[in-house]
């Protein structure tokens, strides 16, 4: 096996010891928090500022490319808290008797039915 050549970025130190140019540009830009720590509402503002900057096209390739990845997280850390959520409120829907019945909540049912 032979040894693995460092990218341009590393080479100029741009990359932190340790890690490669794909980890680092993995790593939330800027100190921004893990994706993993943040609650629905603040991933989802943060979800809407990466689009934000993505559809206003100013964004170099890179840090694009960058964006879009961190948006990608963003959208299935939503798409799980919103999954989470849904498995709760079903779980707190009972029907007389104390039987659990799961609701859809899809919008479609009118209130109260």
């Amino acid at each position: 096996m032979s040894a693995r050549t460092p990218g341009p970025a590393e080479a100029a130190g741009a990359v932190a010891p340790g890690e490669t140019e794909v980890t680092a540009a993995v790593a939330p830009p800027g100190g921004l928090p893990p994706v993993a720590g943040l609650s629905f509402d603040a991933a989802l503002a943060a979800l809407q500022e990466v689009v934000g900057q993505l559809e206003s096209g100013s964004l170099p390739l890179e840090a694009a490319i960058t964006a879009f990845e961190r948006g990608v997280q963003l959208h299935e850390r939503c798409a799980r808290l919103l999954d989470e959520a849904e498995l709760r409120v079903q779980r707190l829907v009972e029907e007389a008797g104390g039987a659990l019945r799961a609701v859809e909540l899809d919008g479609d049912e009118p209130a109260g039915a």
